[in-house]
């Protein structure tokens, strides 16, 4: 994949990242509408145990790790494990708000792309 076009994916994610993680602190972005009662049952547990502030710190770690290029490689892998838990719980219980989701999705392996040559010694 051509440079520019990776840090411009890797940028954007970070910026979306920045944005829905410290949306979870301040709230300004509305709340999703047409959440099933098994969705909202789930969000409210994650919000007692406080999950939801440590995925929030998670995602503005990794975007201003994506933002400033440092420990992007790392920070990238670790995203992944929230990115396919928000799939999983919007393909499952709110299947109607996917779509923010996917998009963090796919960005994310776009970056996990983009950094290939710095996993293949972890995966040799």
């Amino acid at each position: 994949m051509n440079s520019k076009v990776s840090m411009v994916i890797r940028i954007l994610l970070a910026l979306v990242l920045l944005v829905f993680g410290t949306n979870k602190f301040f709230h300004f972005l509305p709340d999703p509408e047409g959440m099933s009662a098994d969705a909202g049952a789930y969000f409210t547990a994650l919000t007692s145990v406080k999950l939801l502030t440590l995925i929030a710190i998670v995602e503005i770690l990794t975007g201003l790790a994506l933002l400033f290029n440092k420990w992007g490689a790392l920070m990238a892998l670790i995203l992944m494990s929230v990115t396919v838990n928000a799939v999983l719980f919007h393909a499952m219980l709110d299947p109607g708000n996917i779509a923010a989701a996917l998009v963090v999705f796919v960005l994310n392996l776009l970056v996990l792309y983009g950094y290939k040559d710095k996993y293949k010694q972890l995966l040799s």
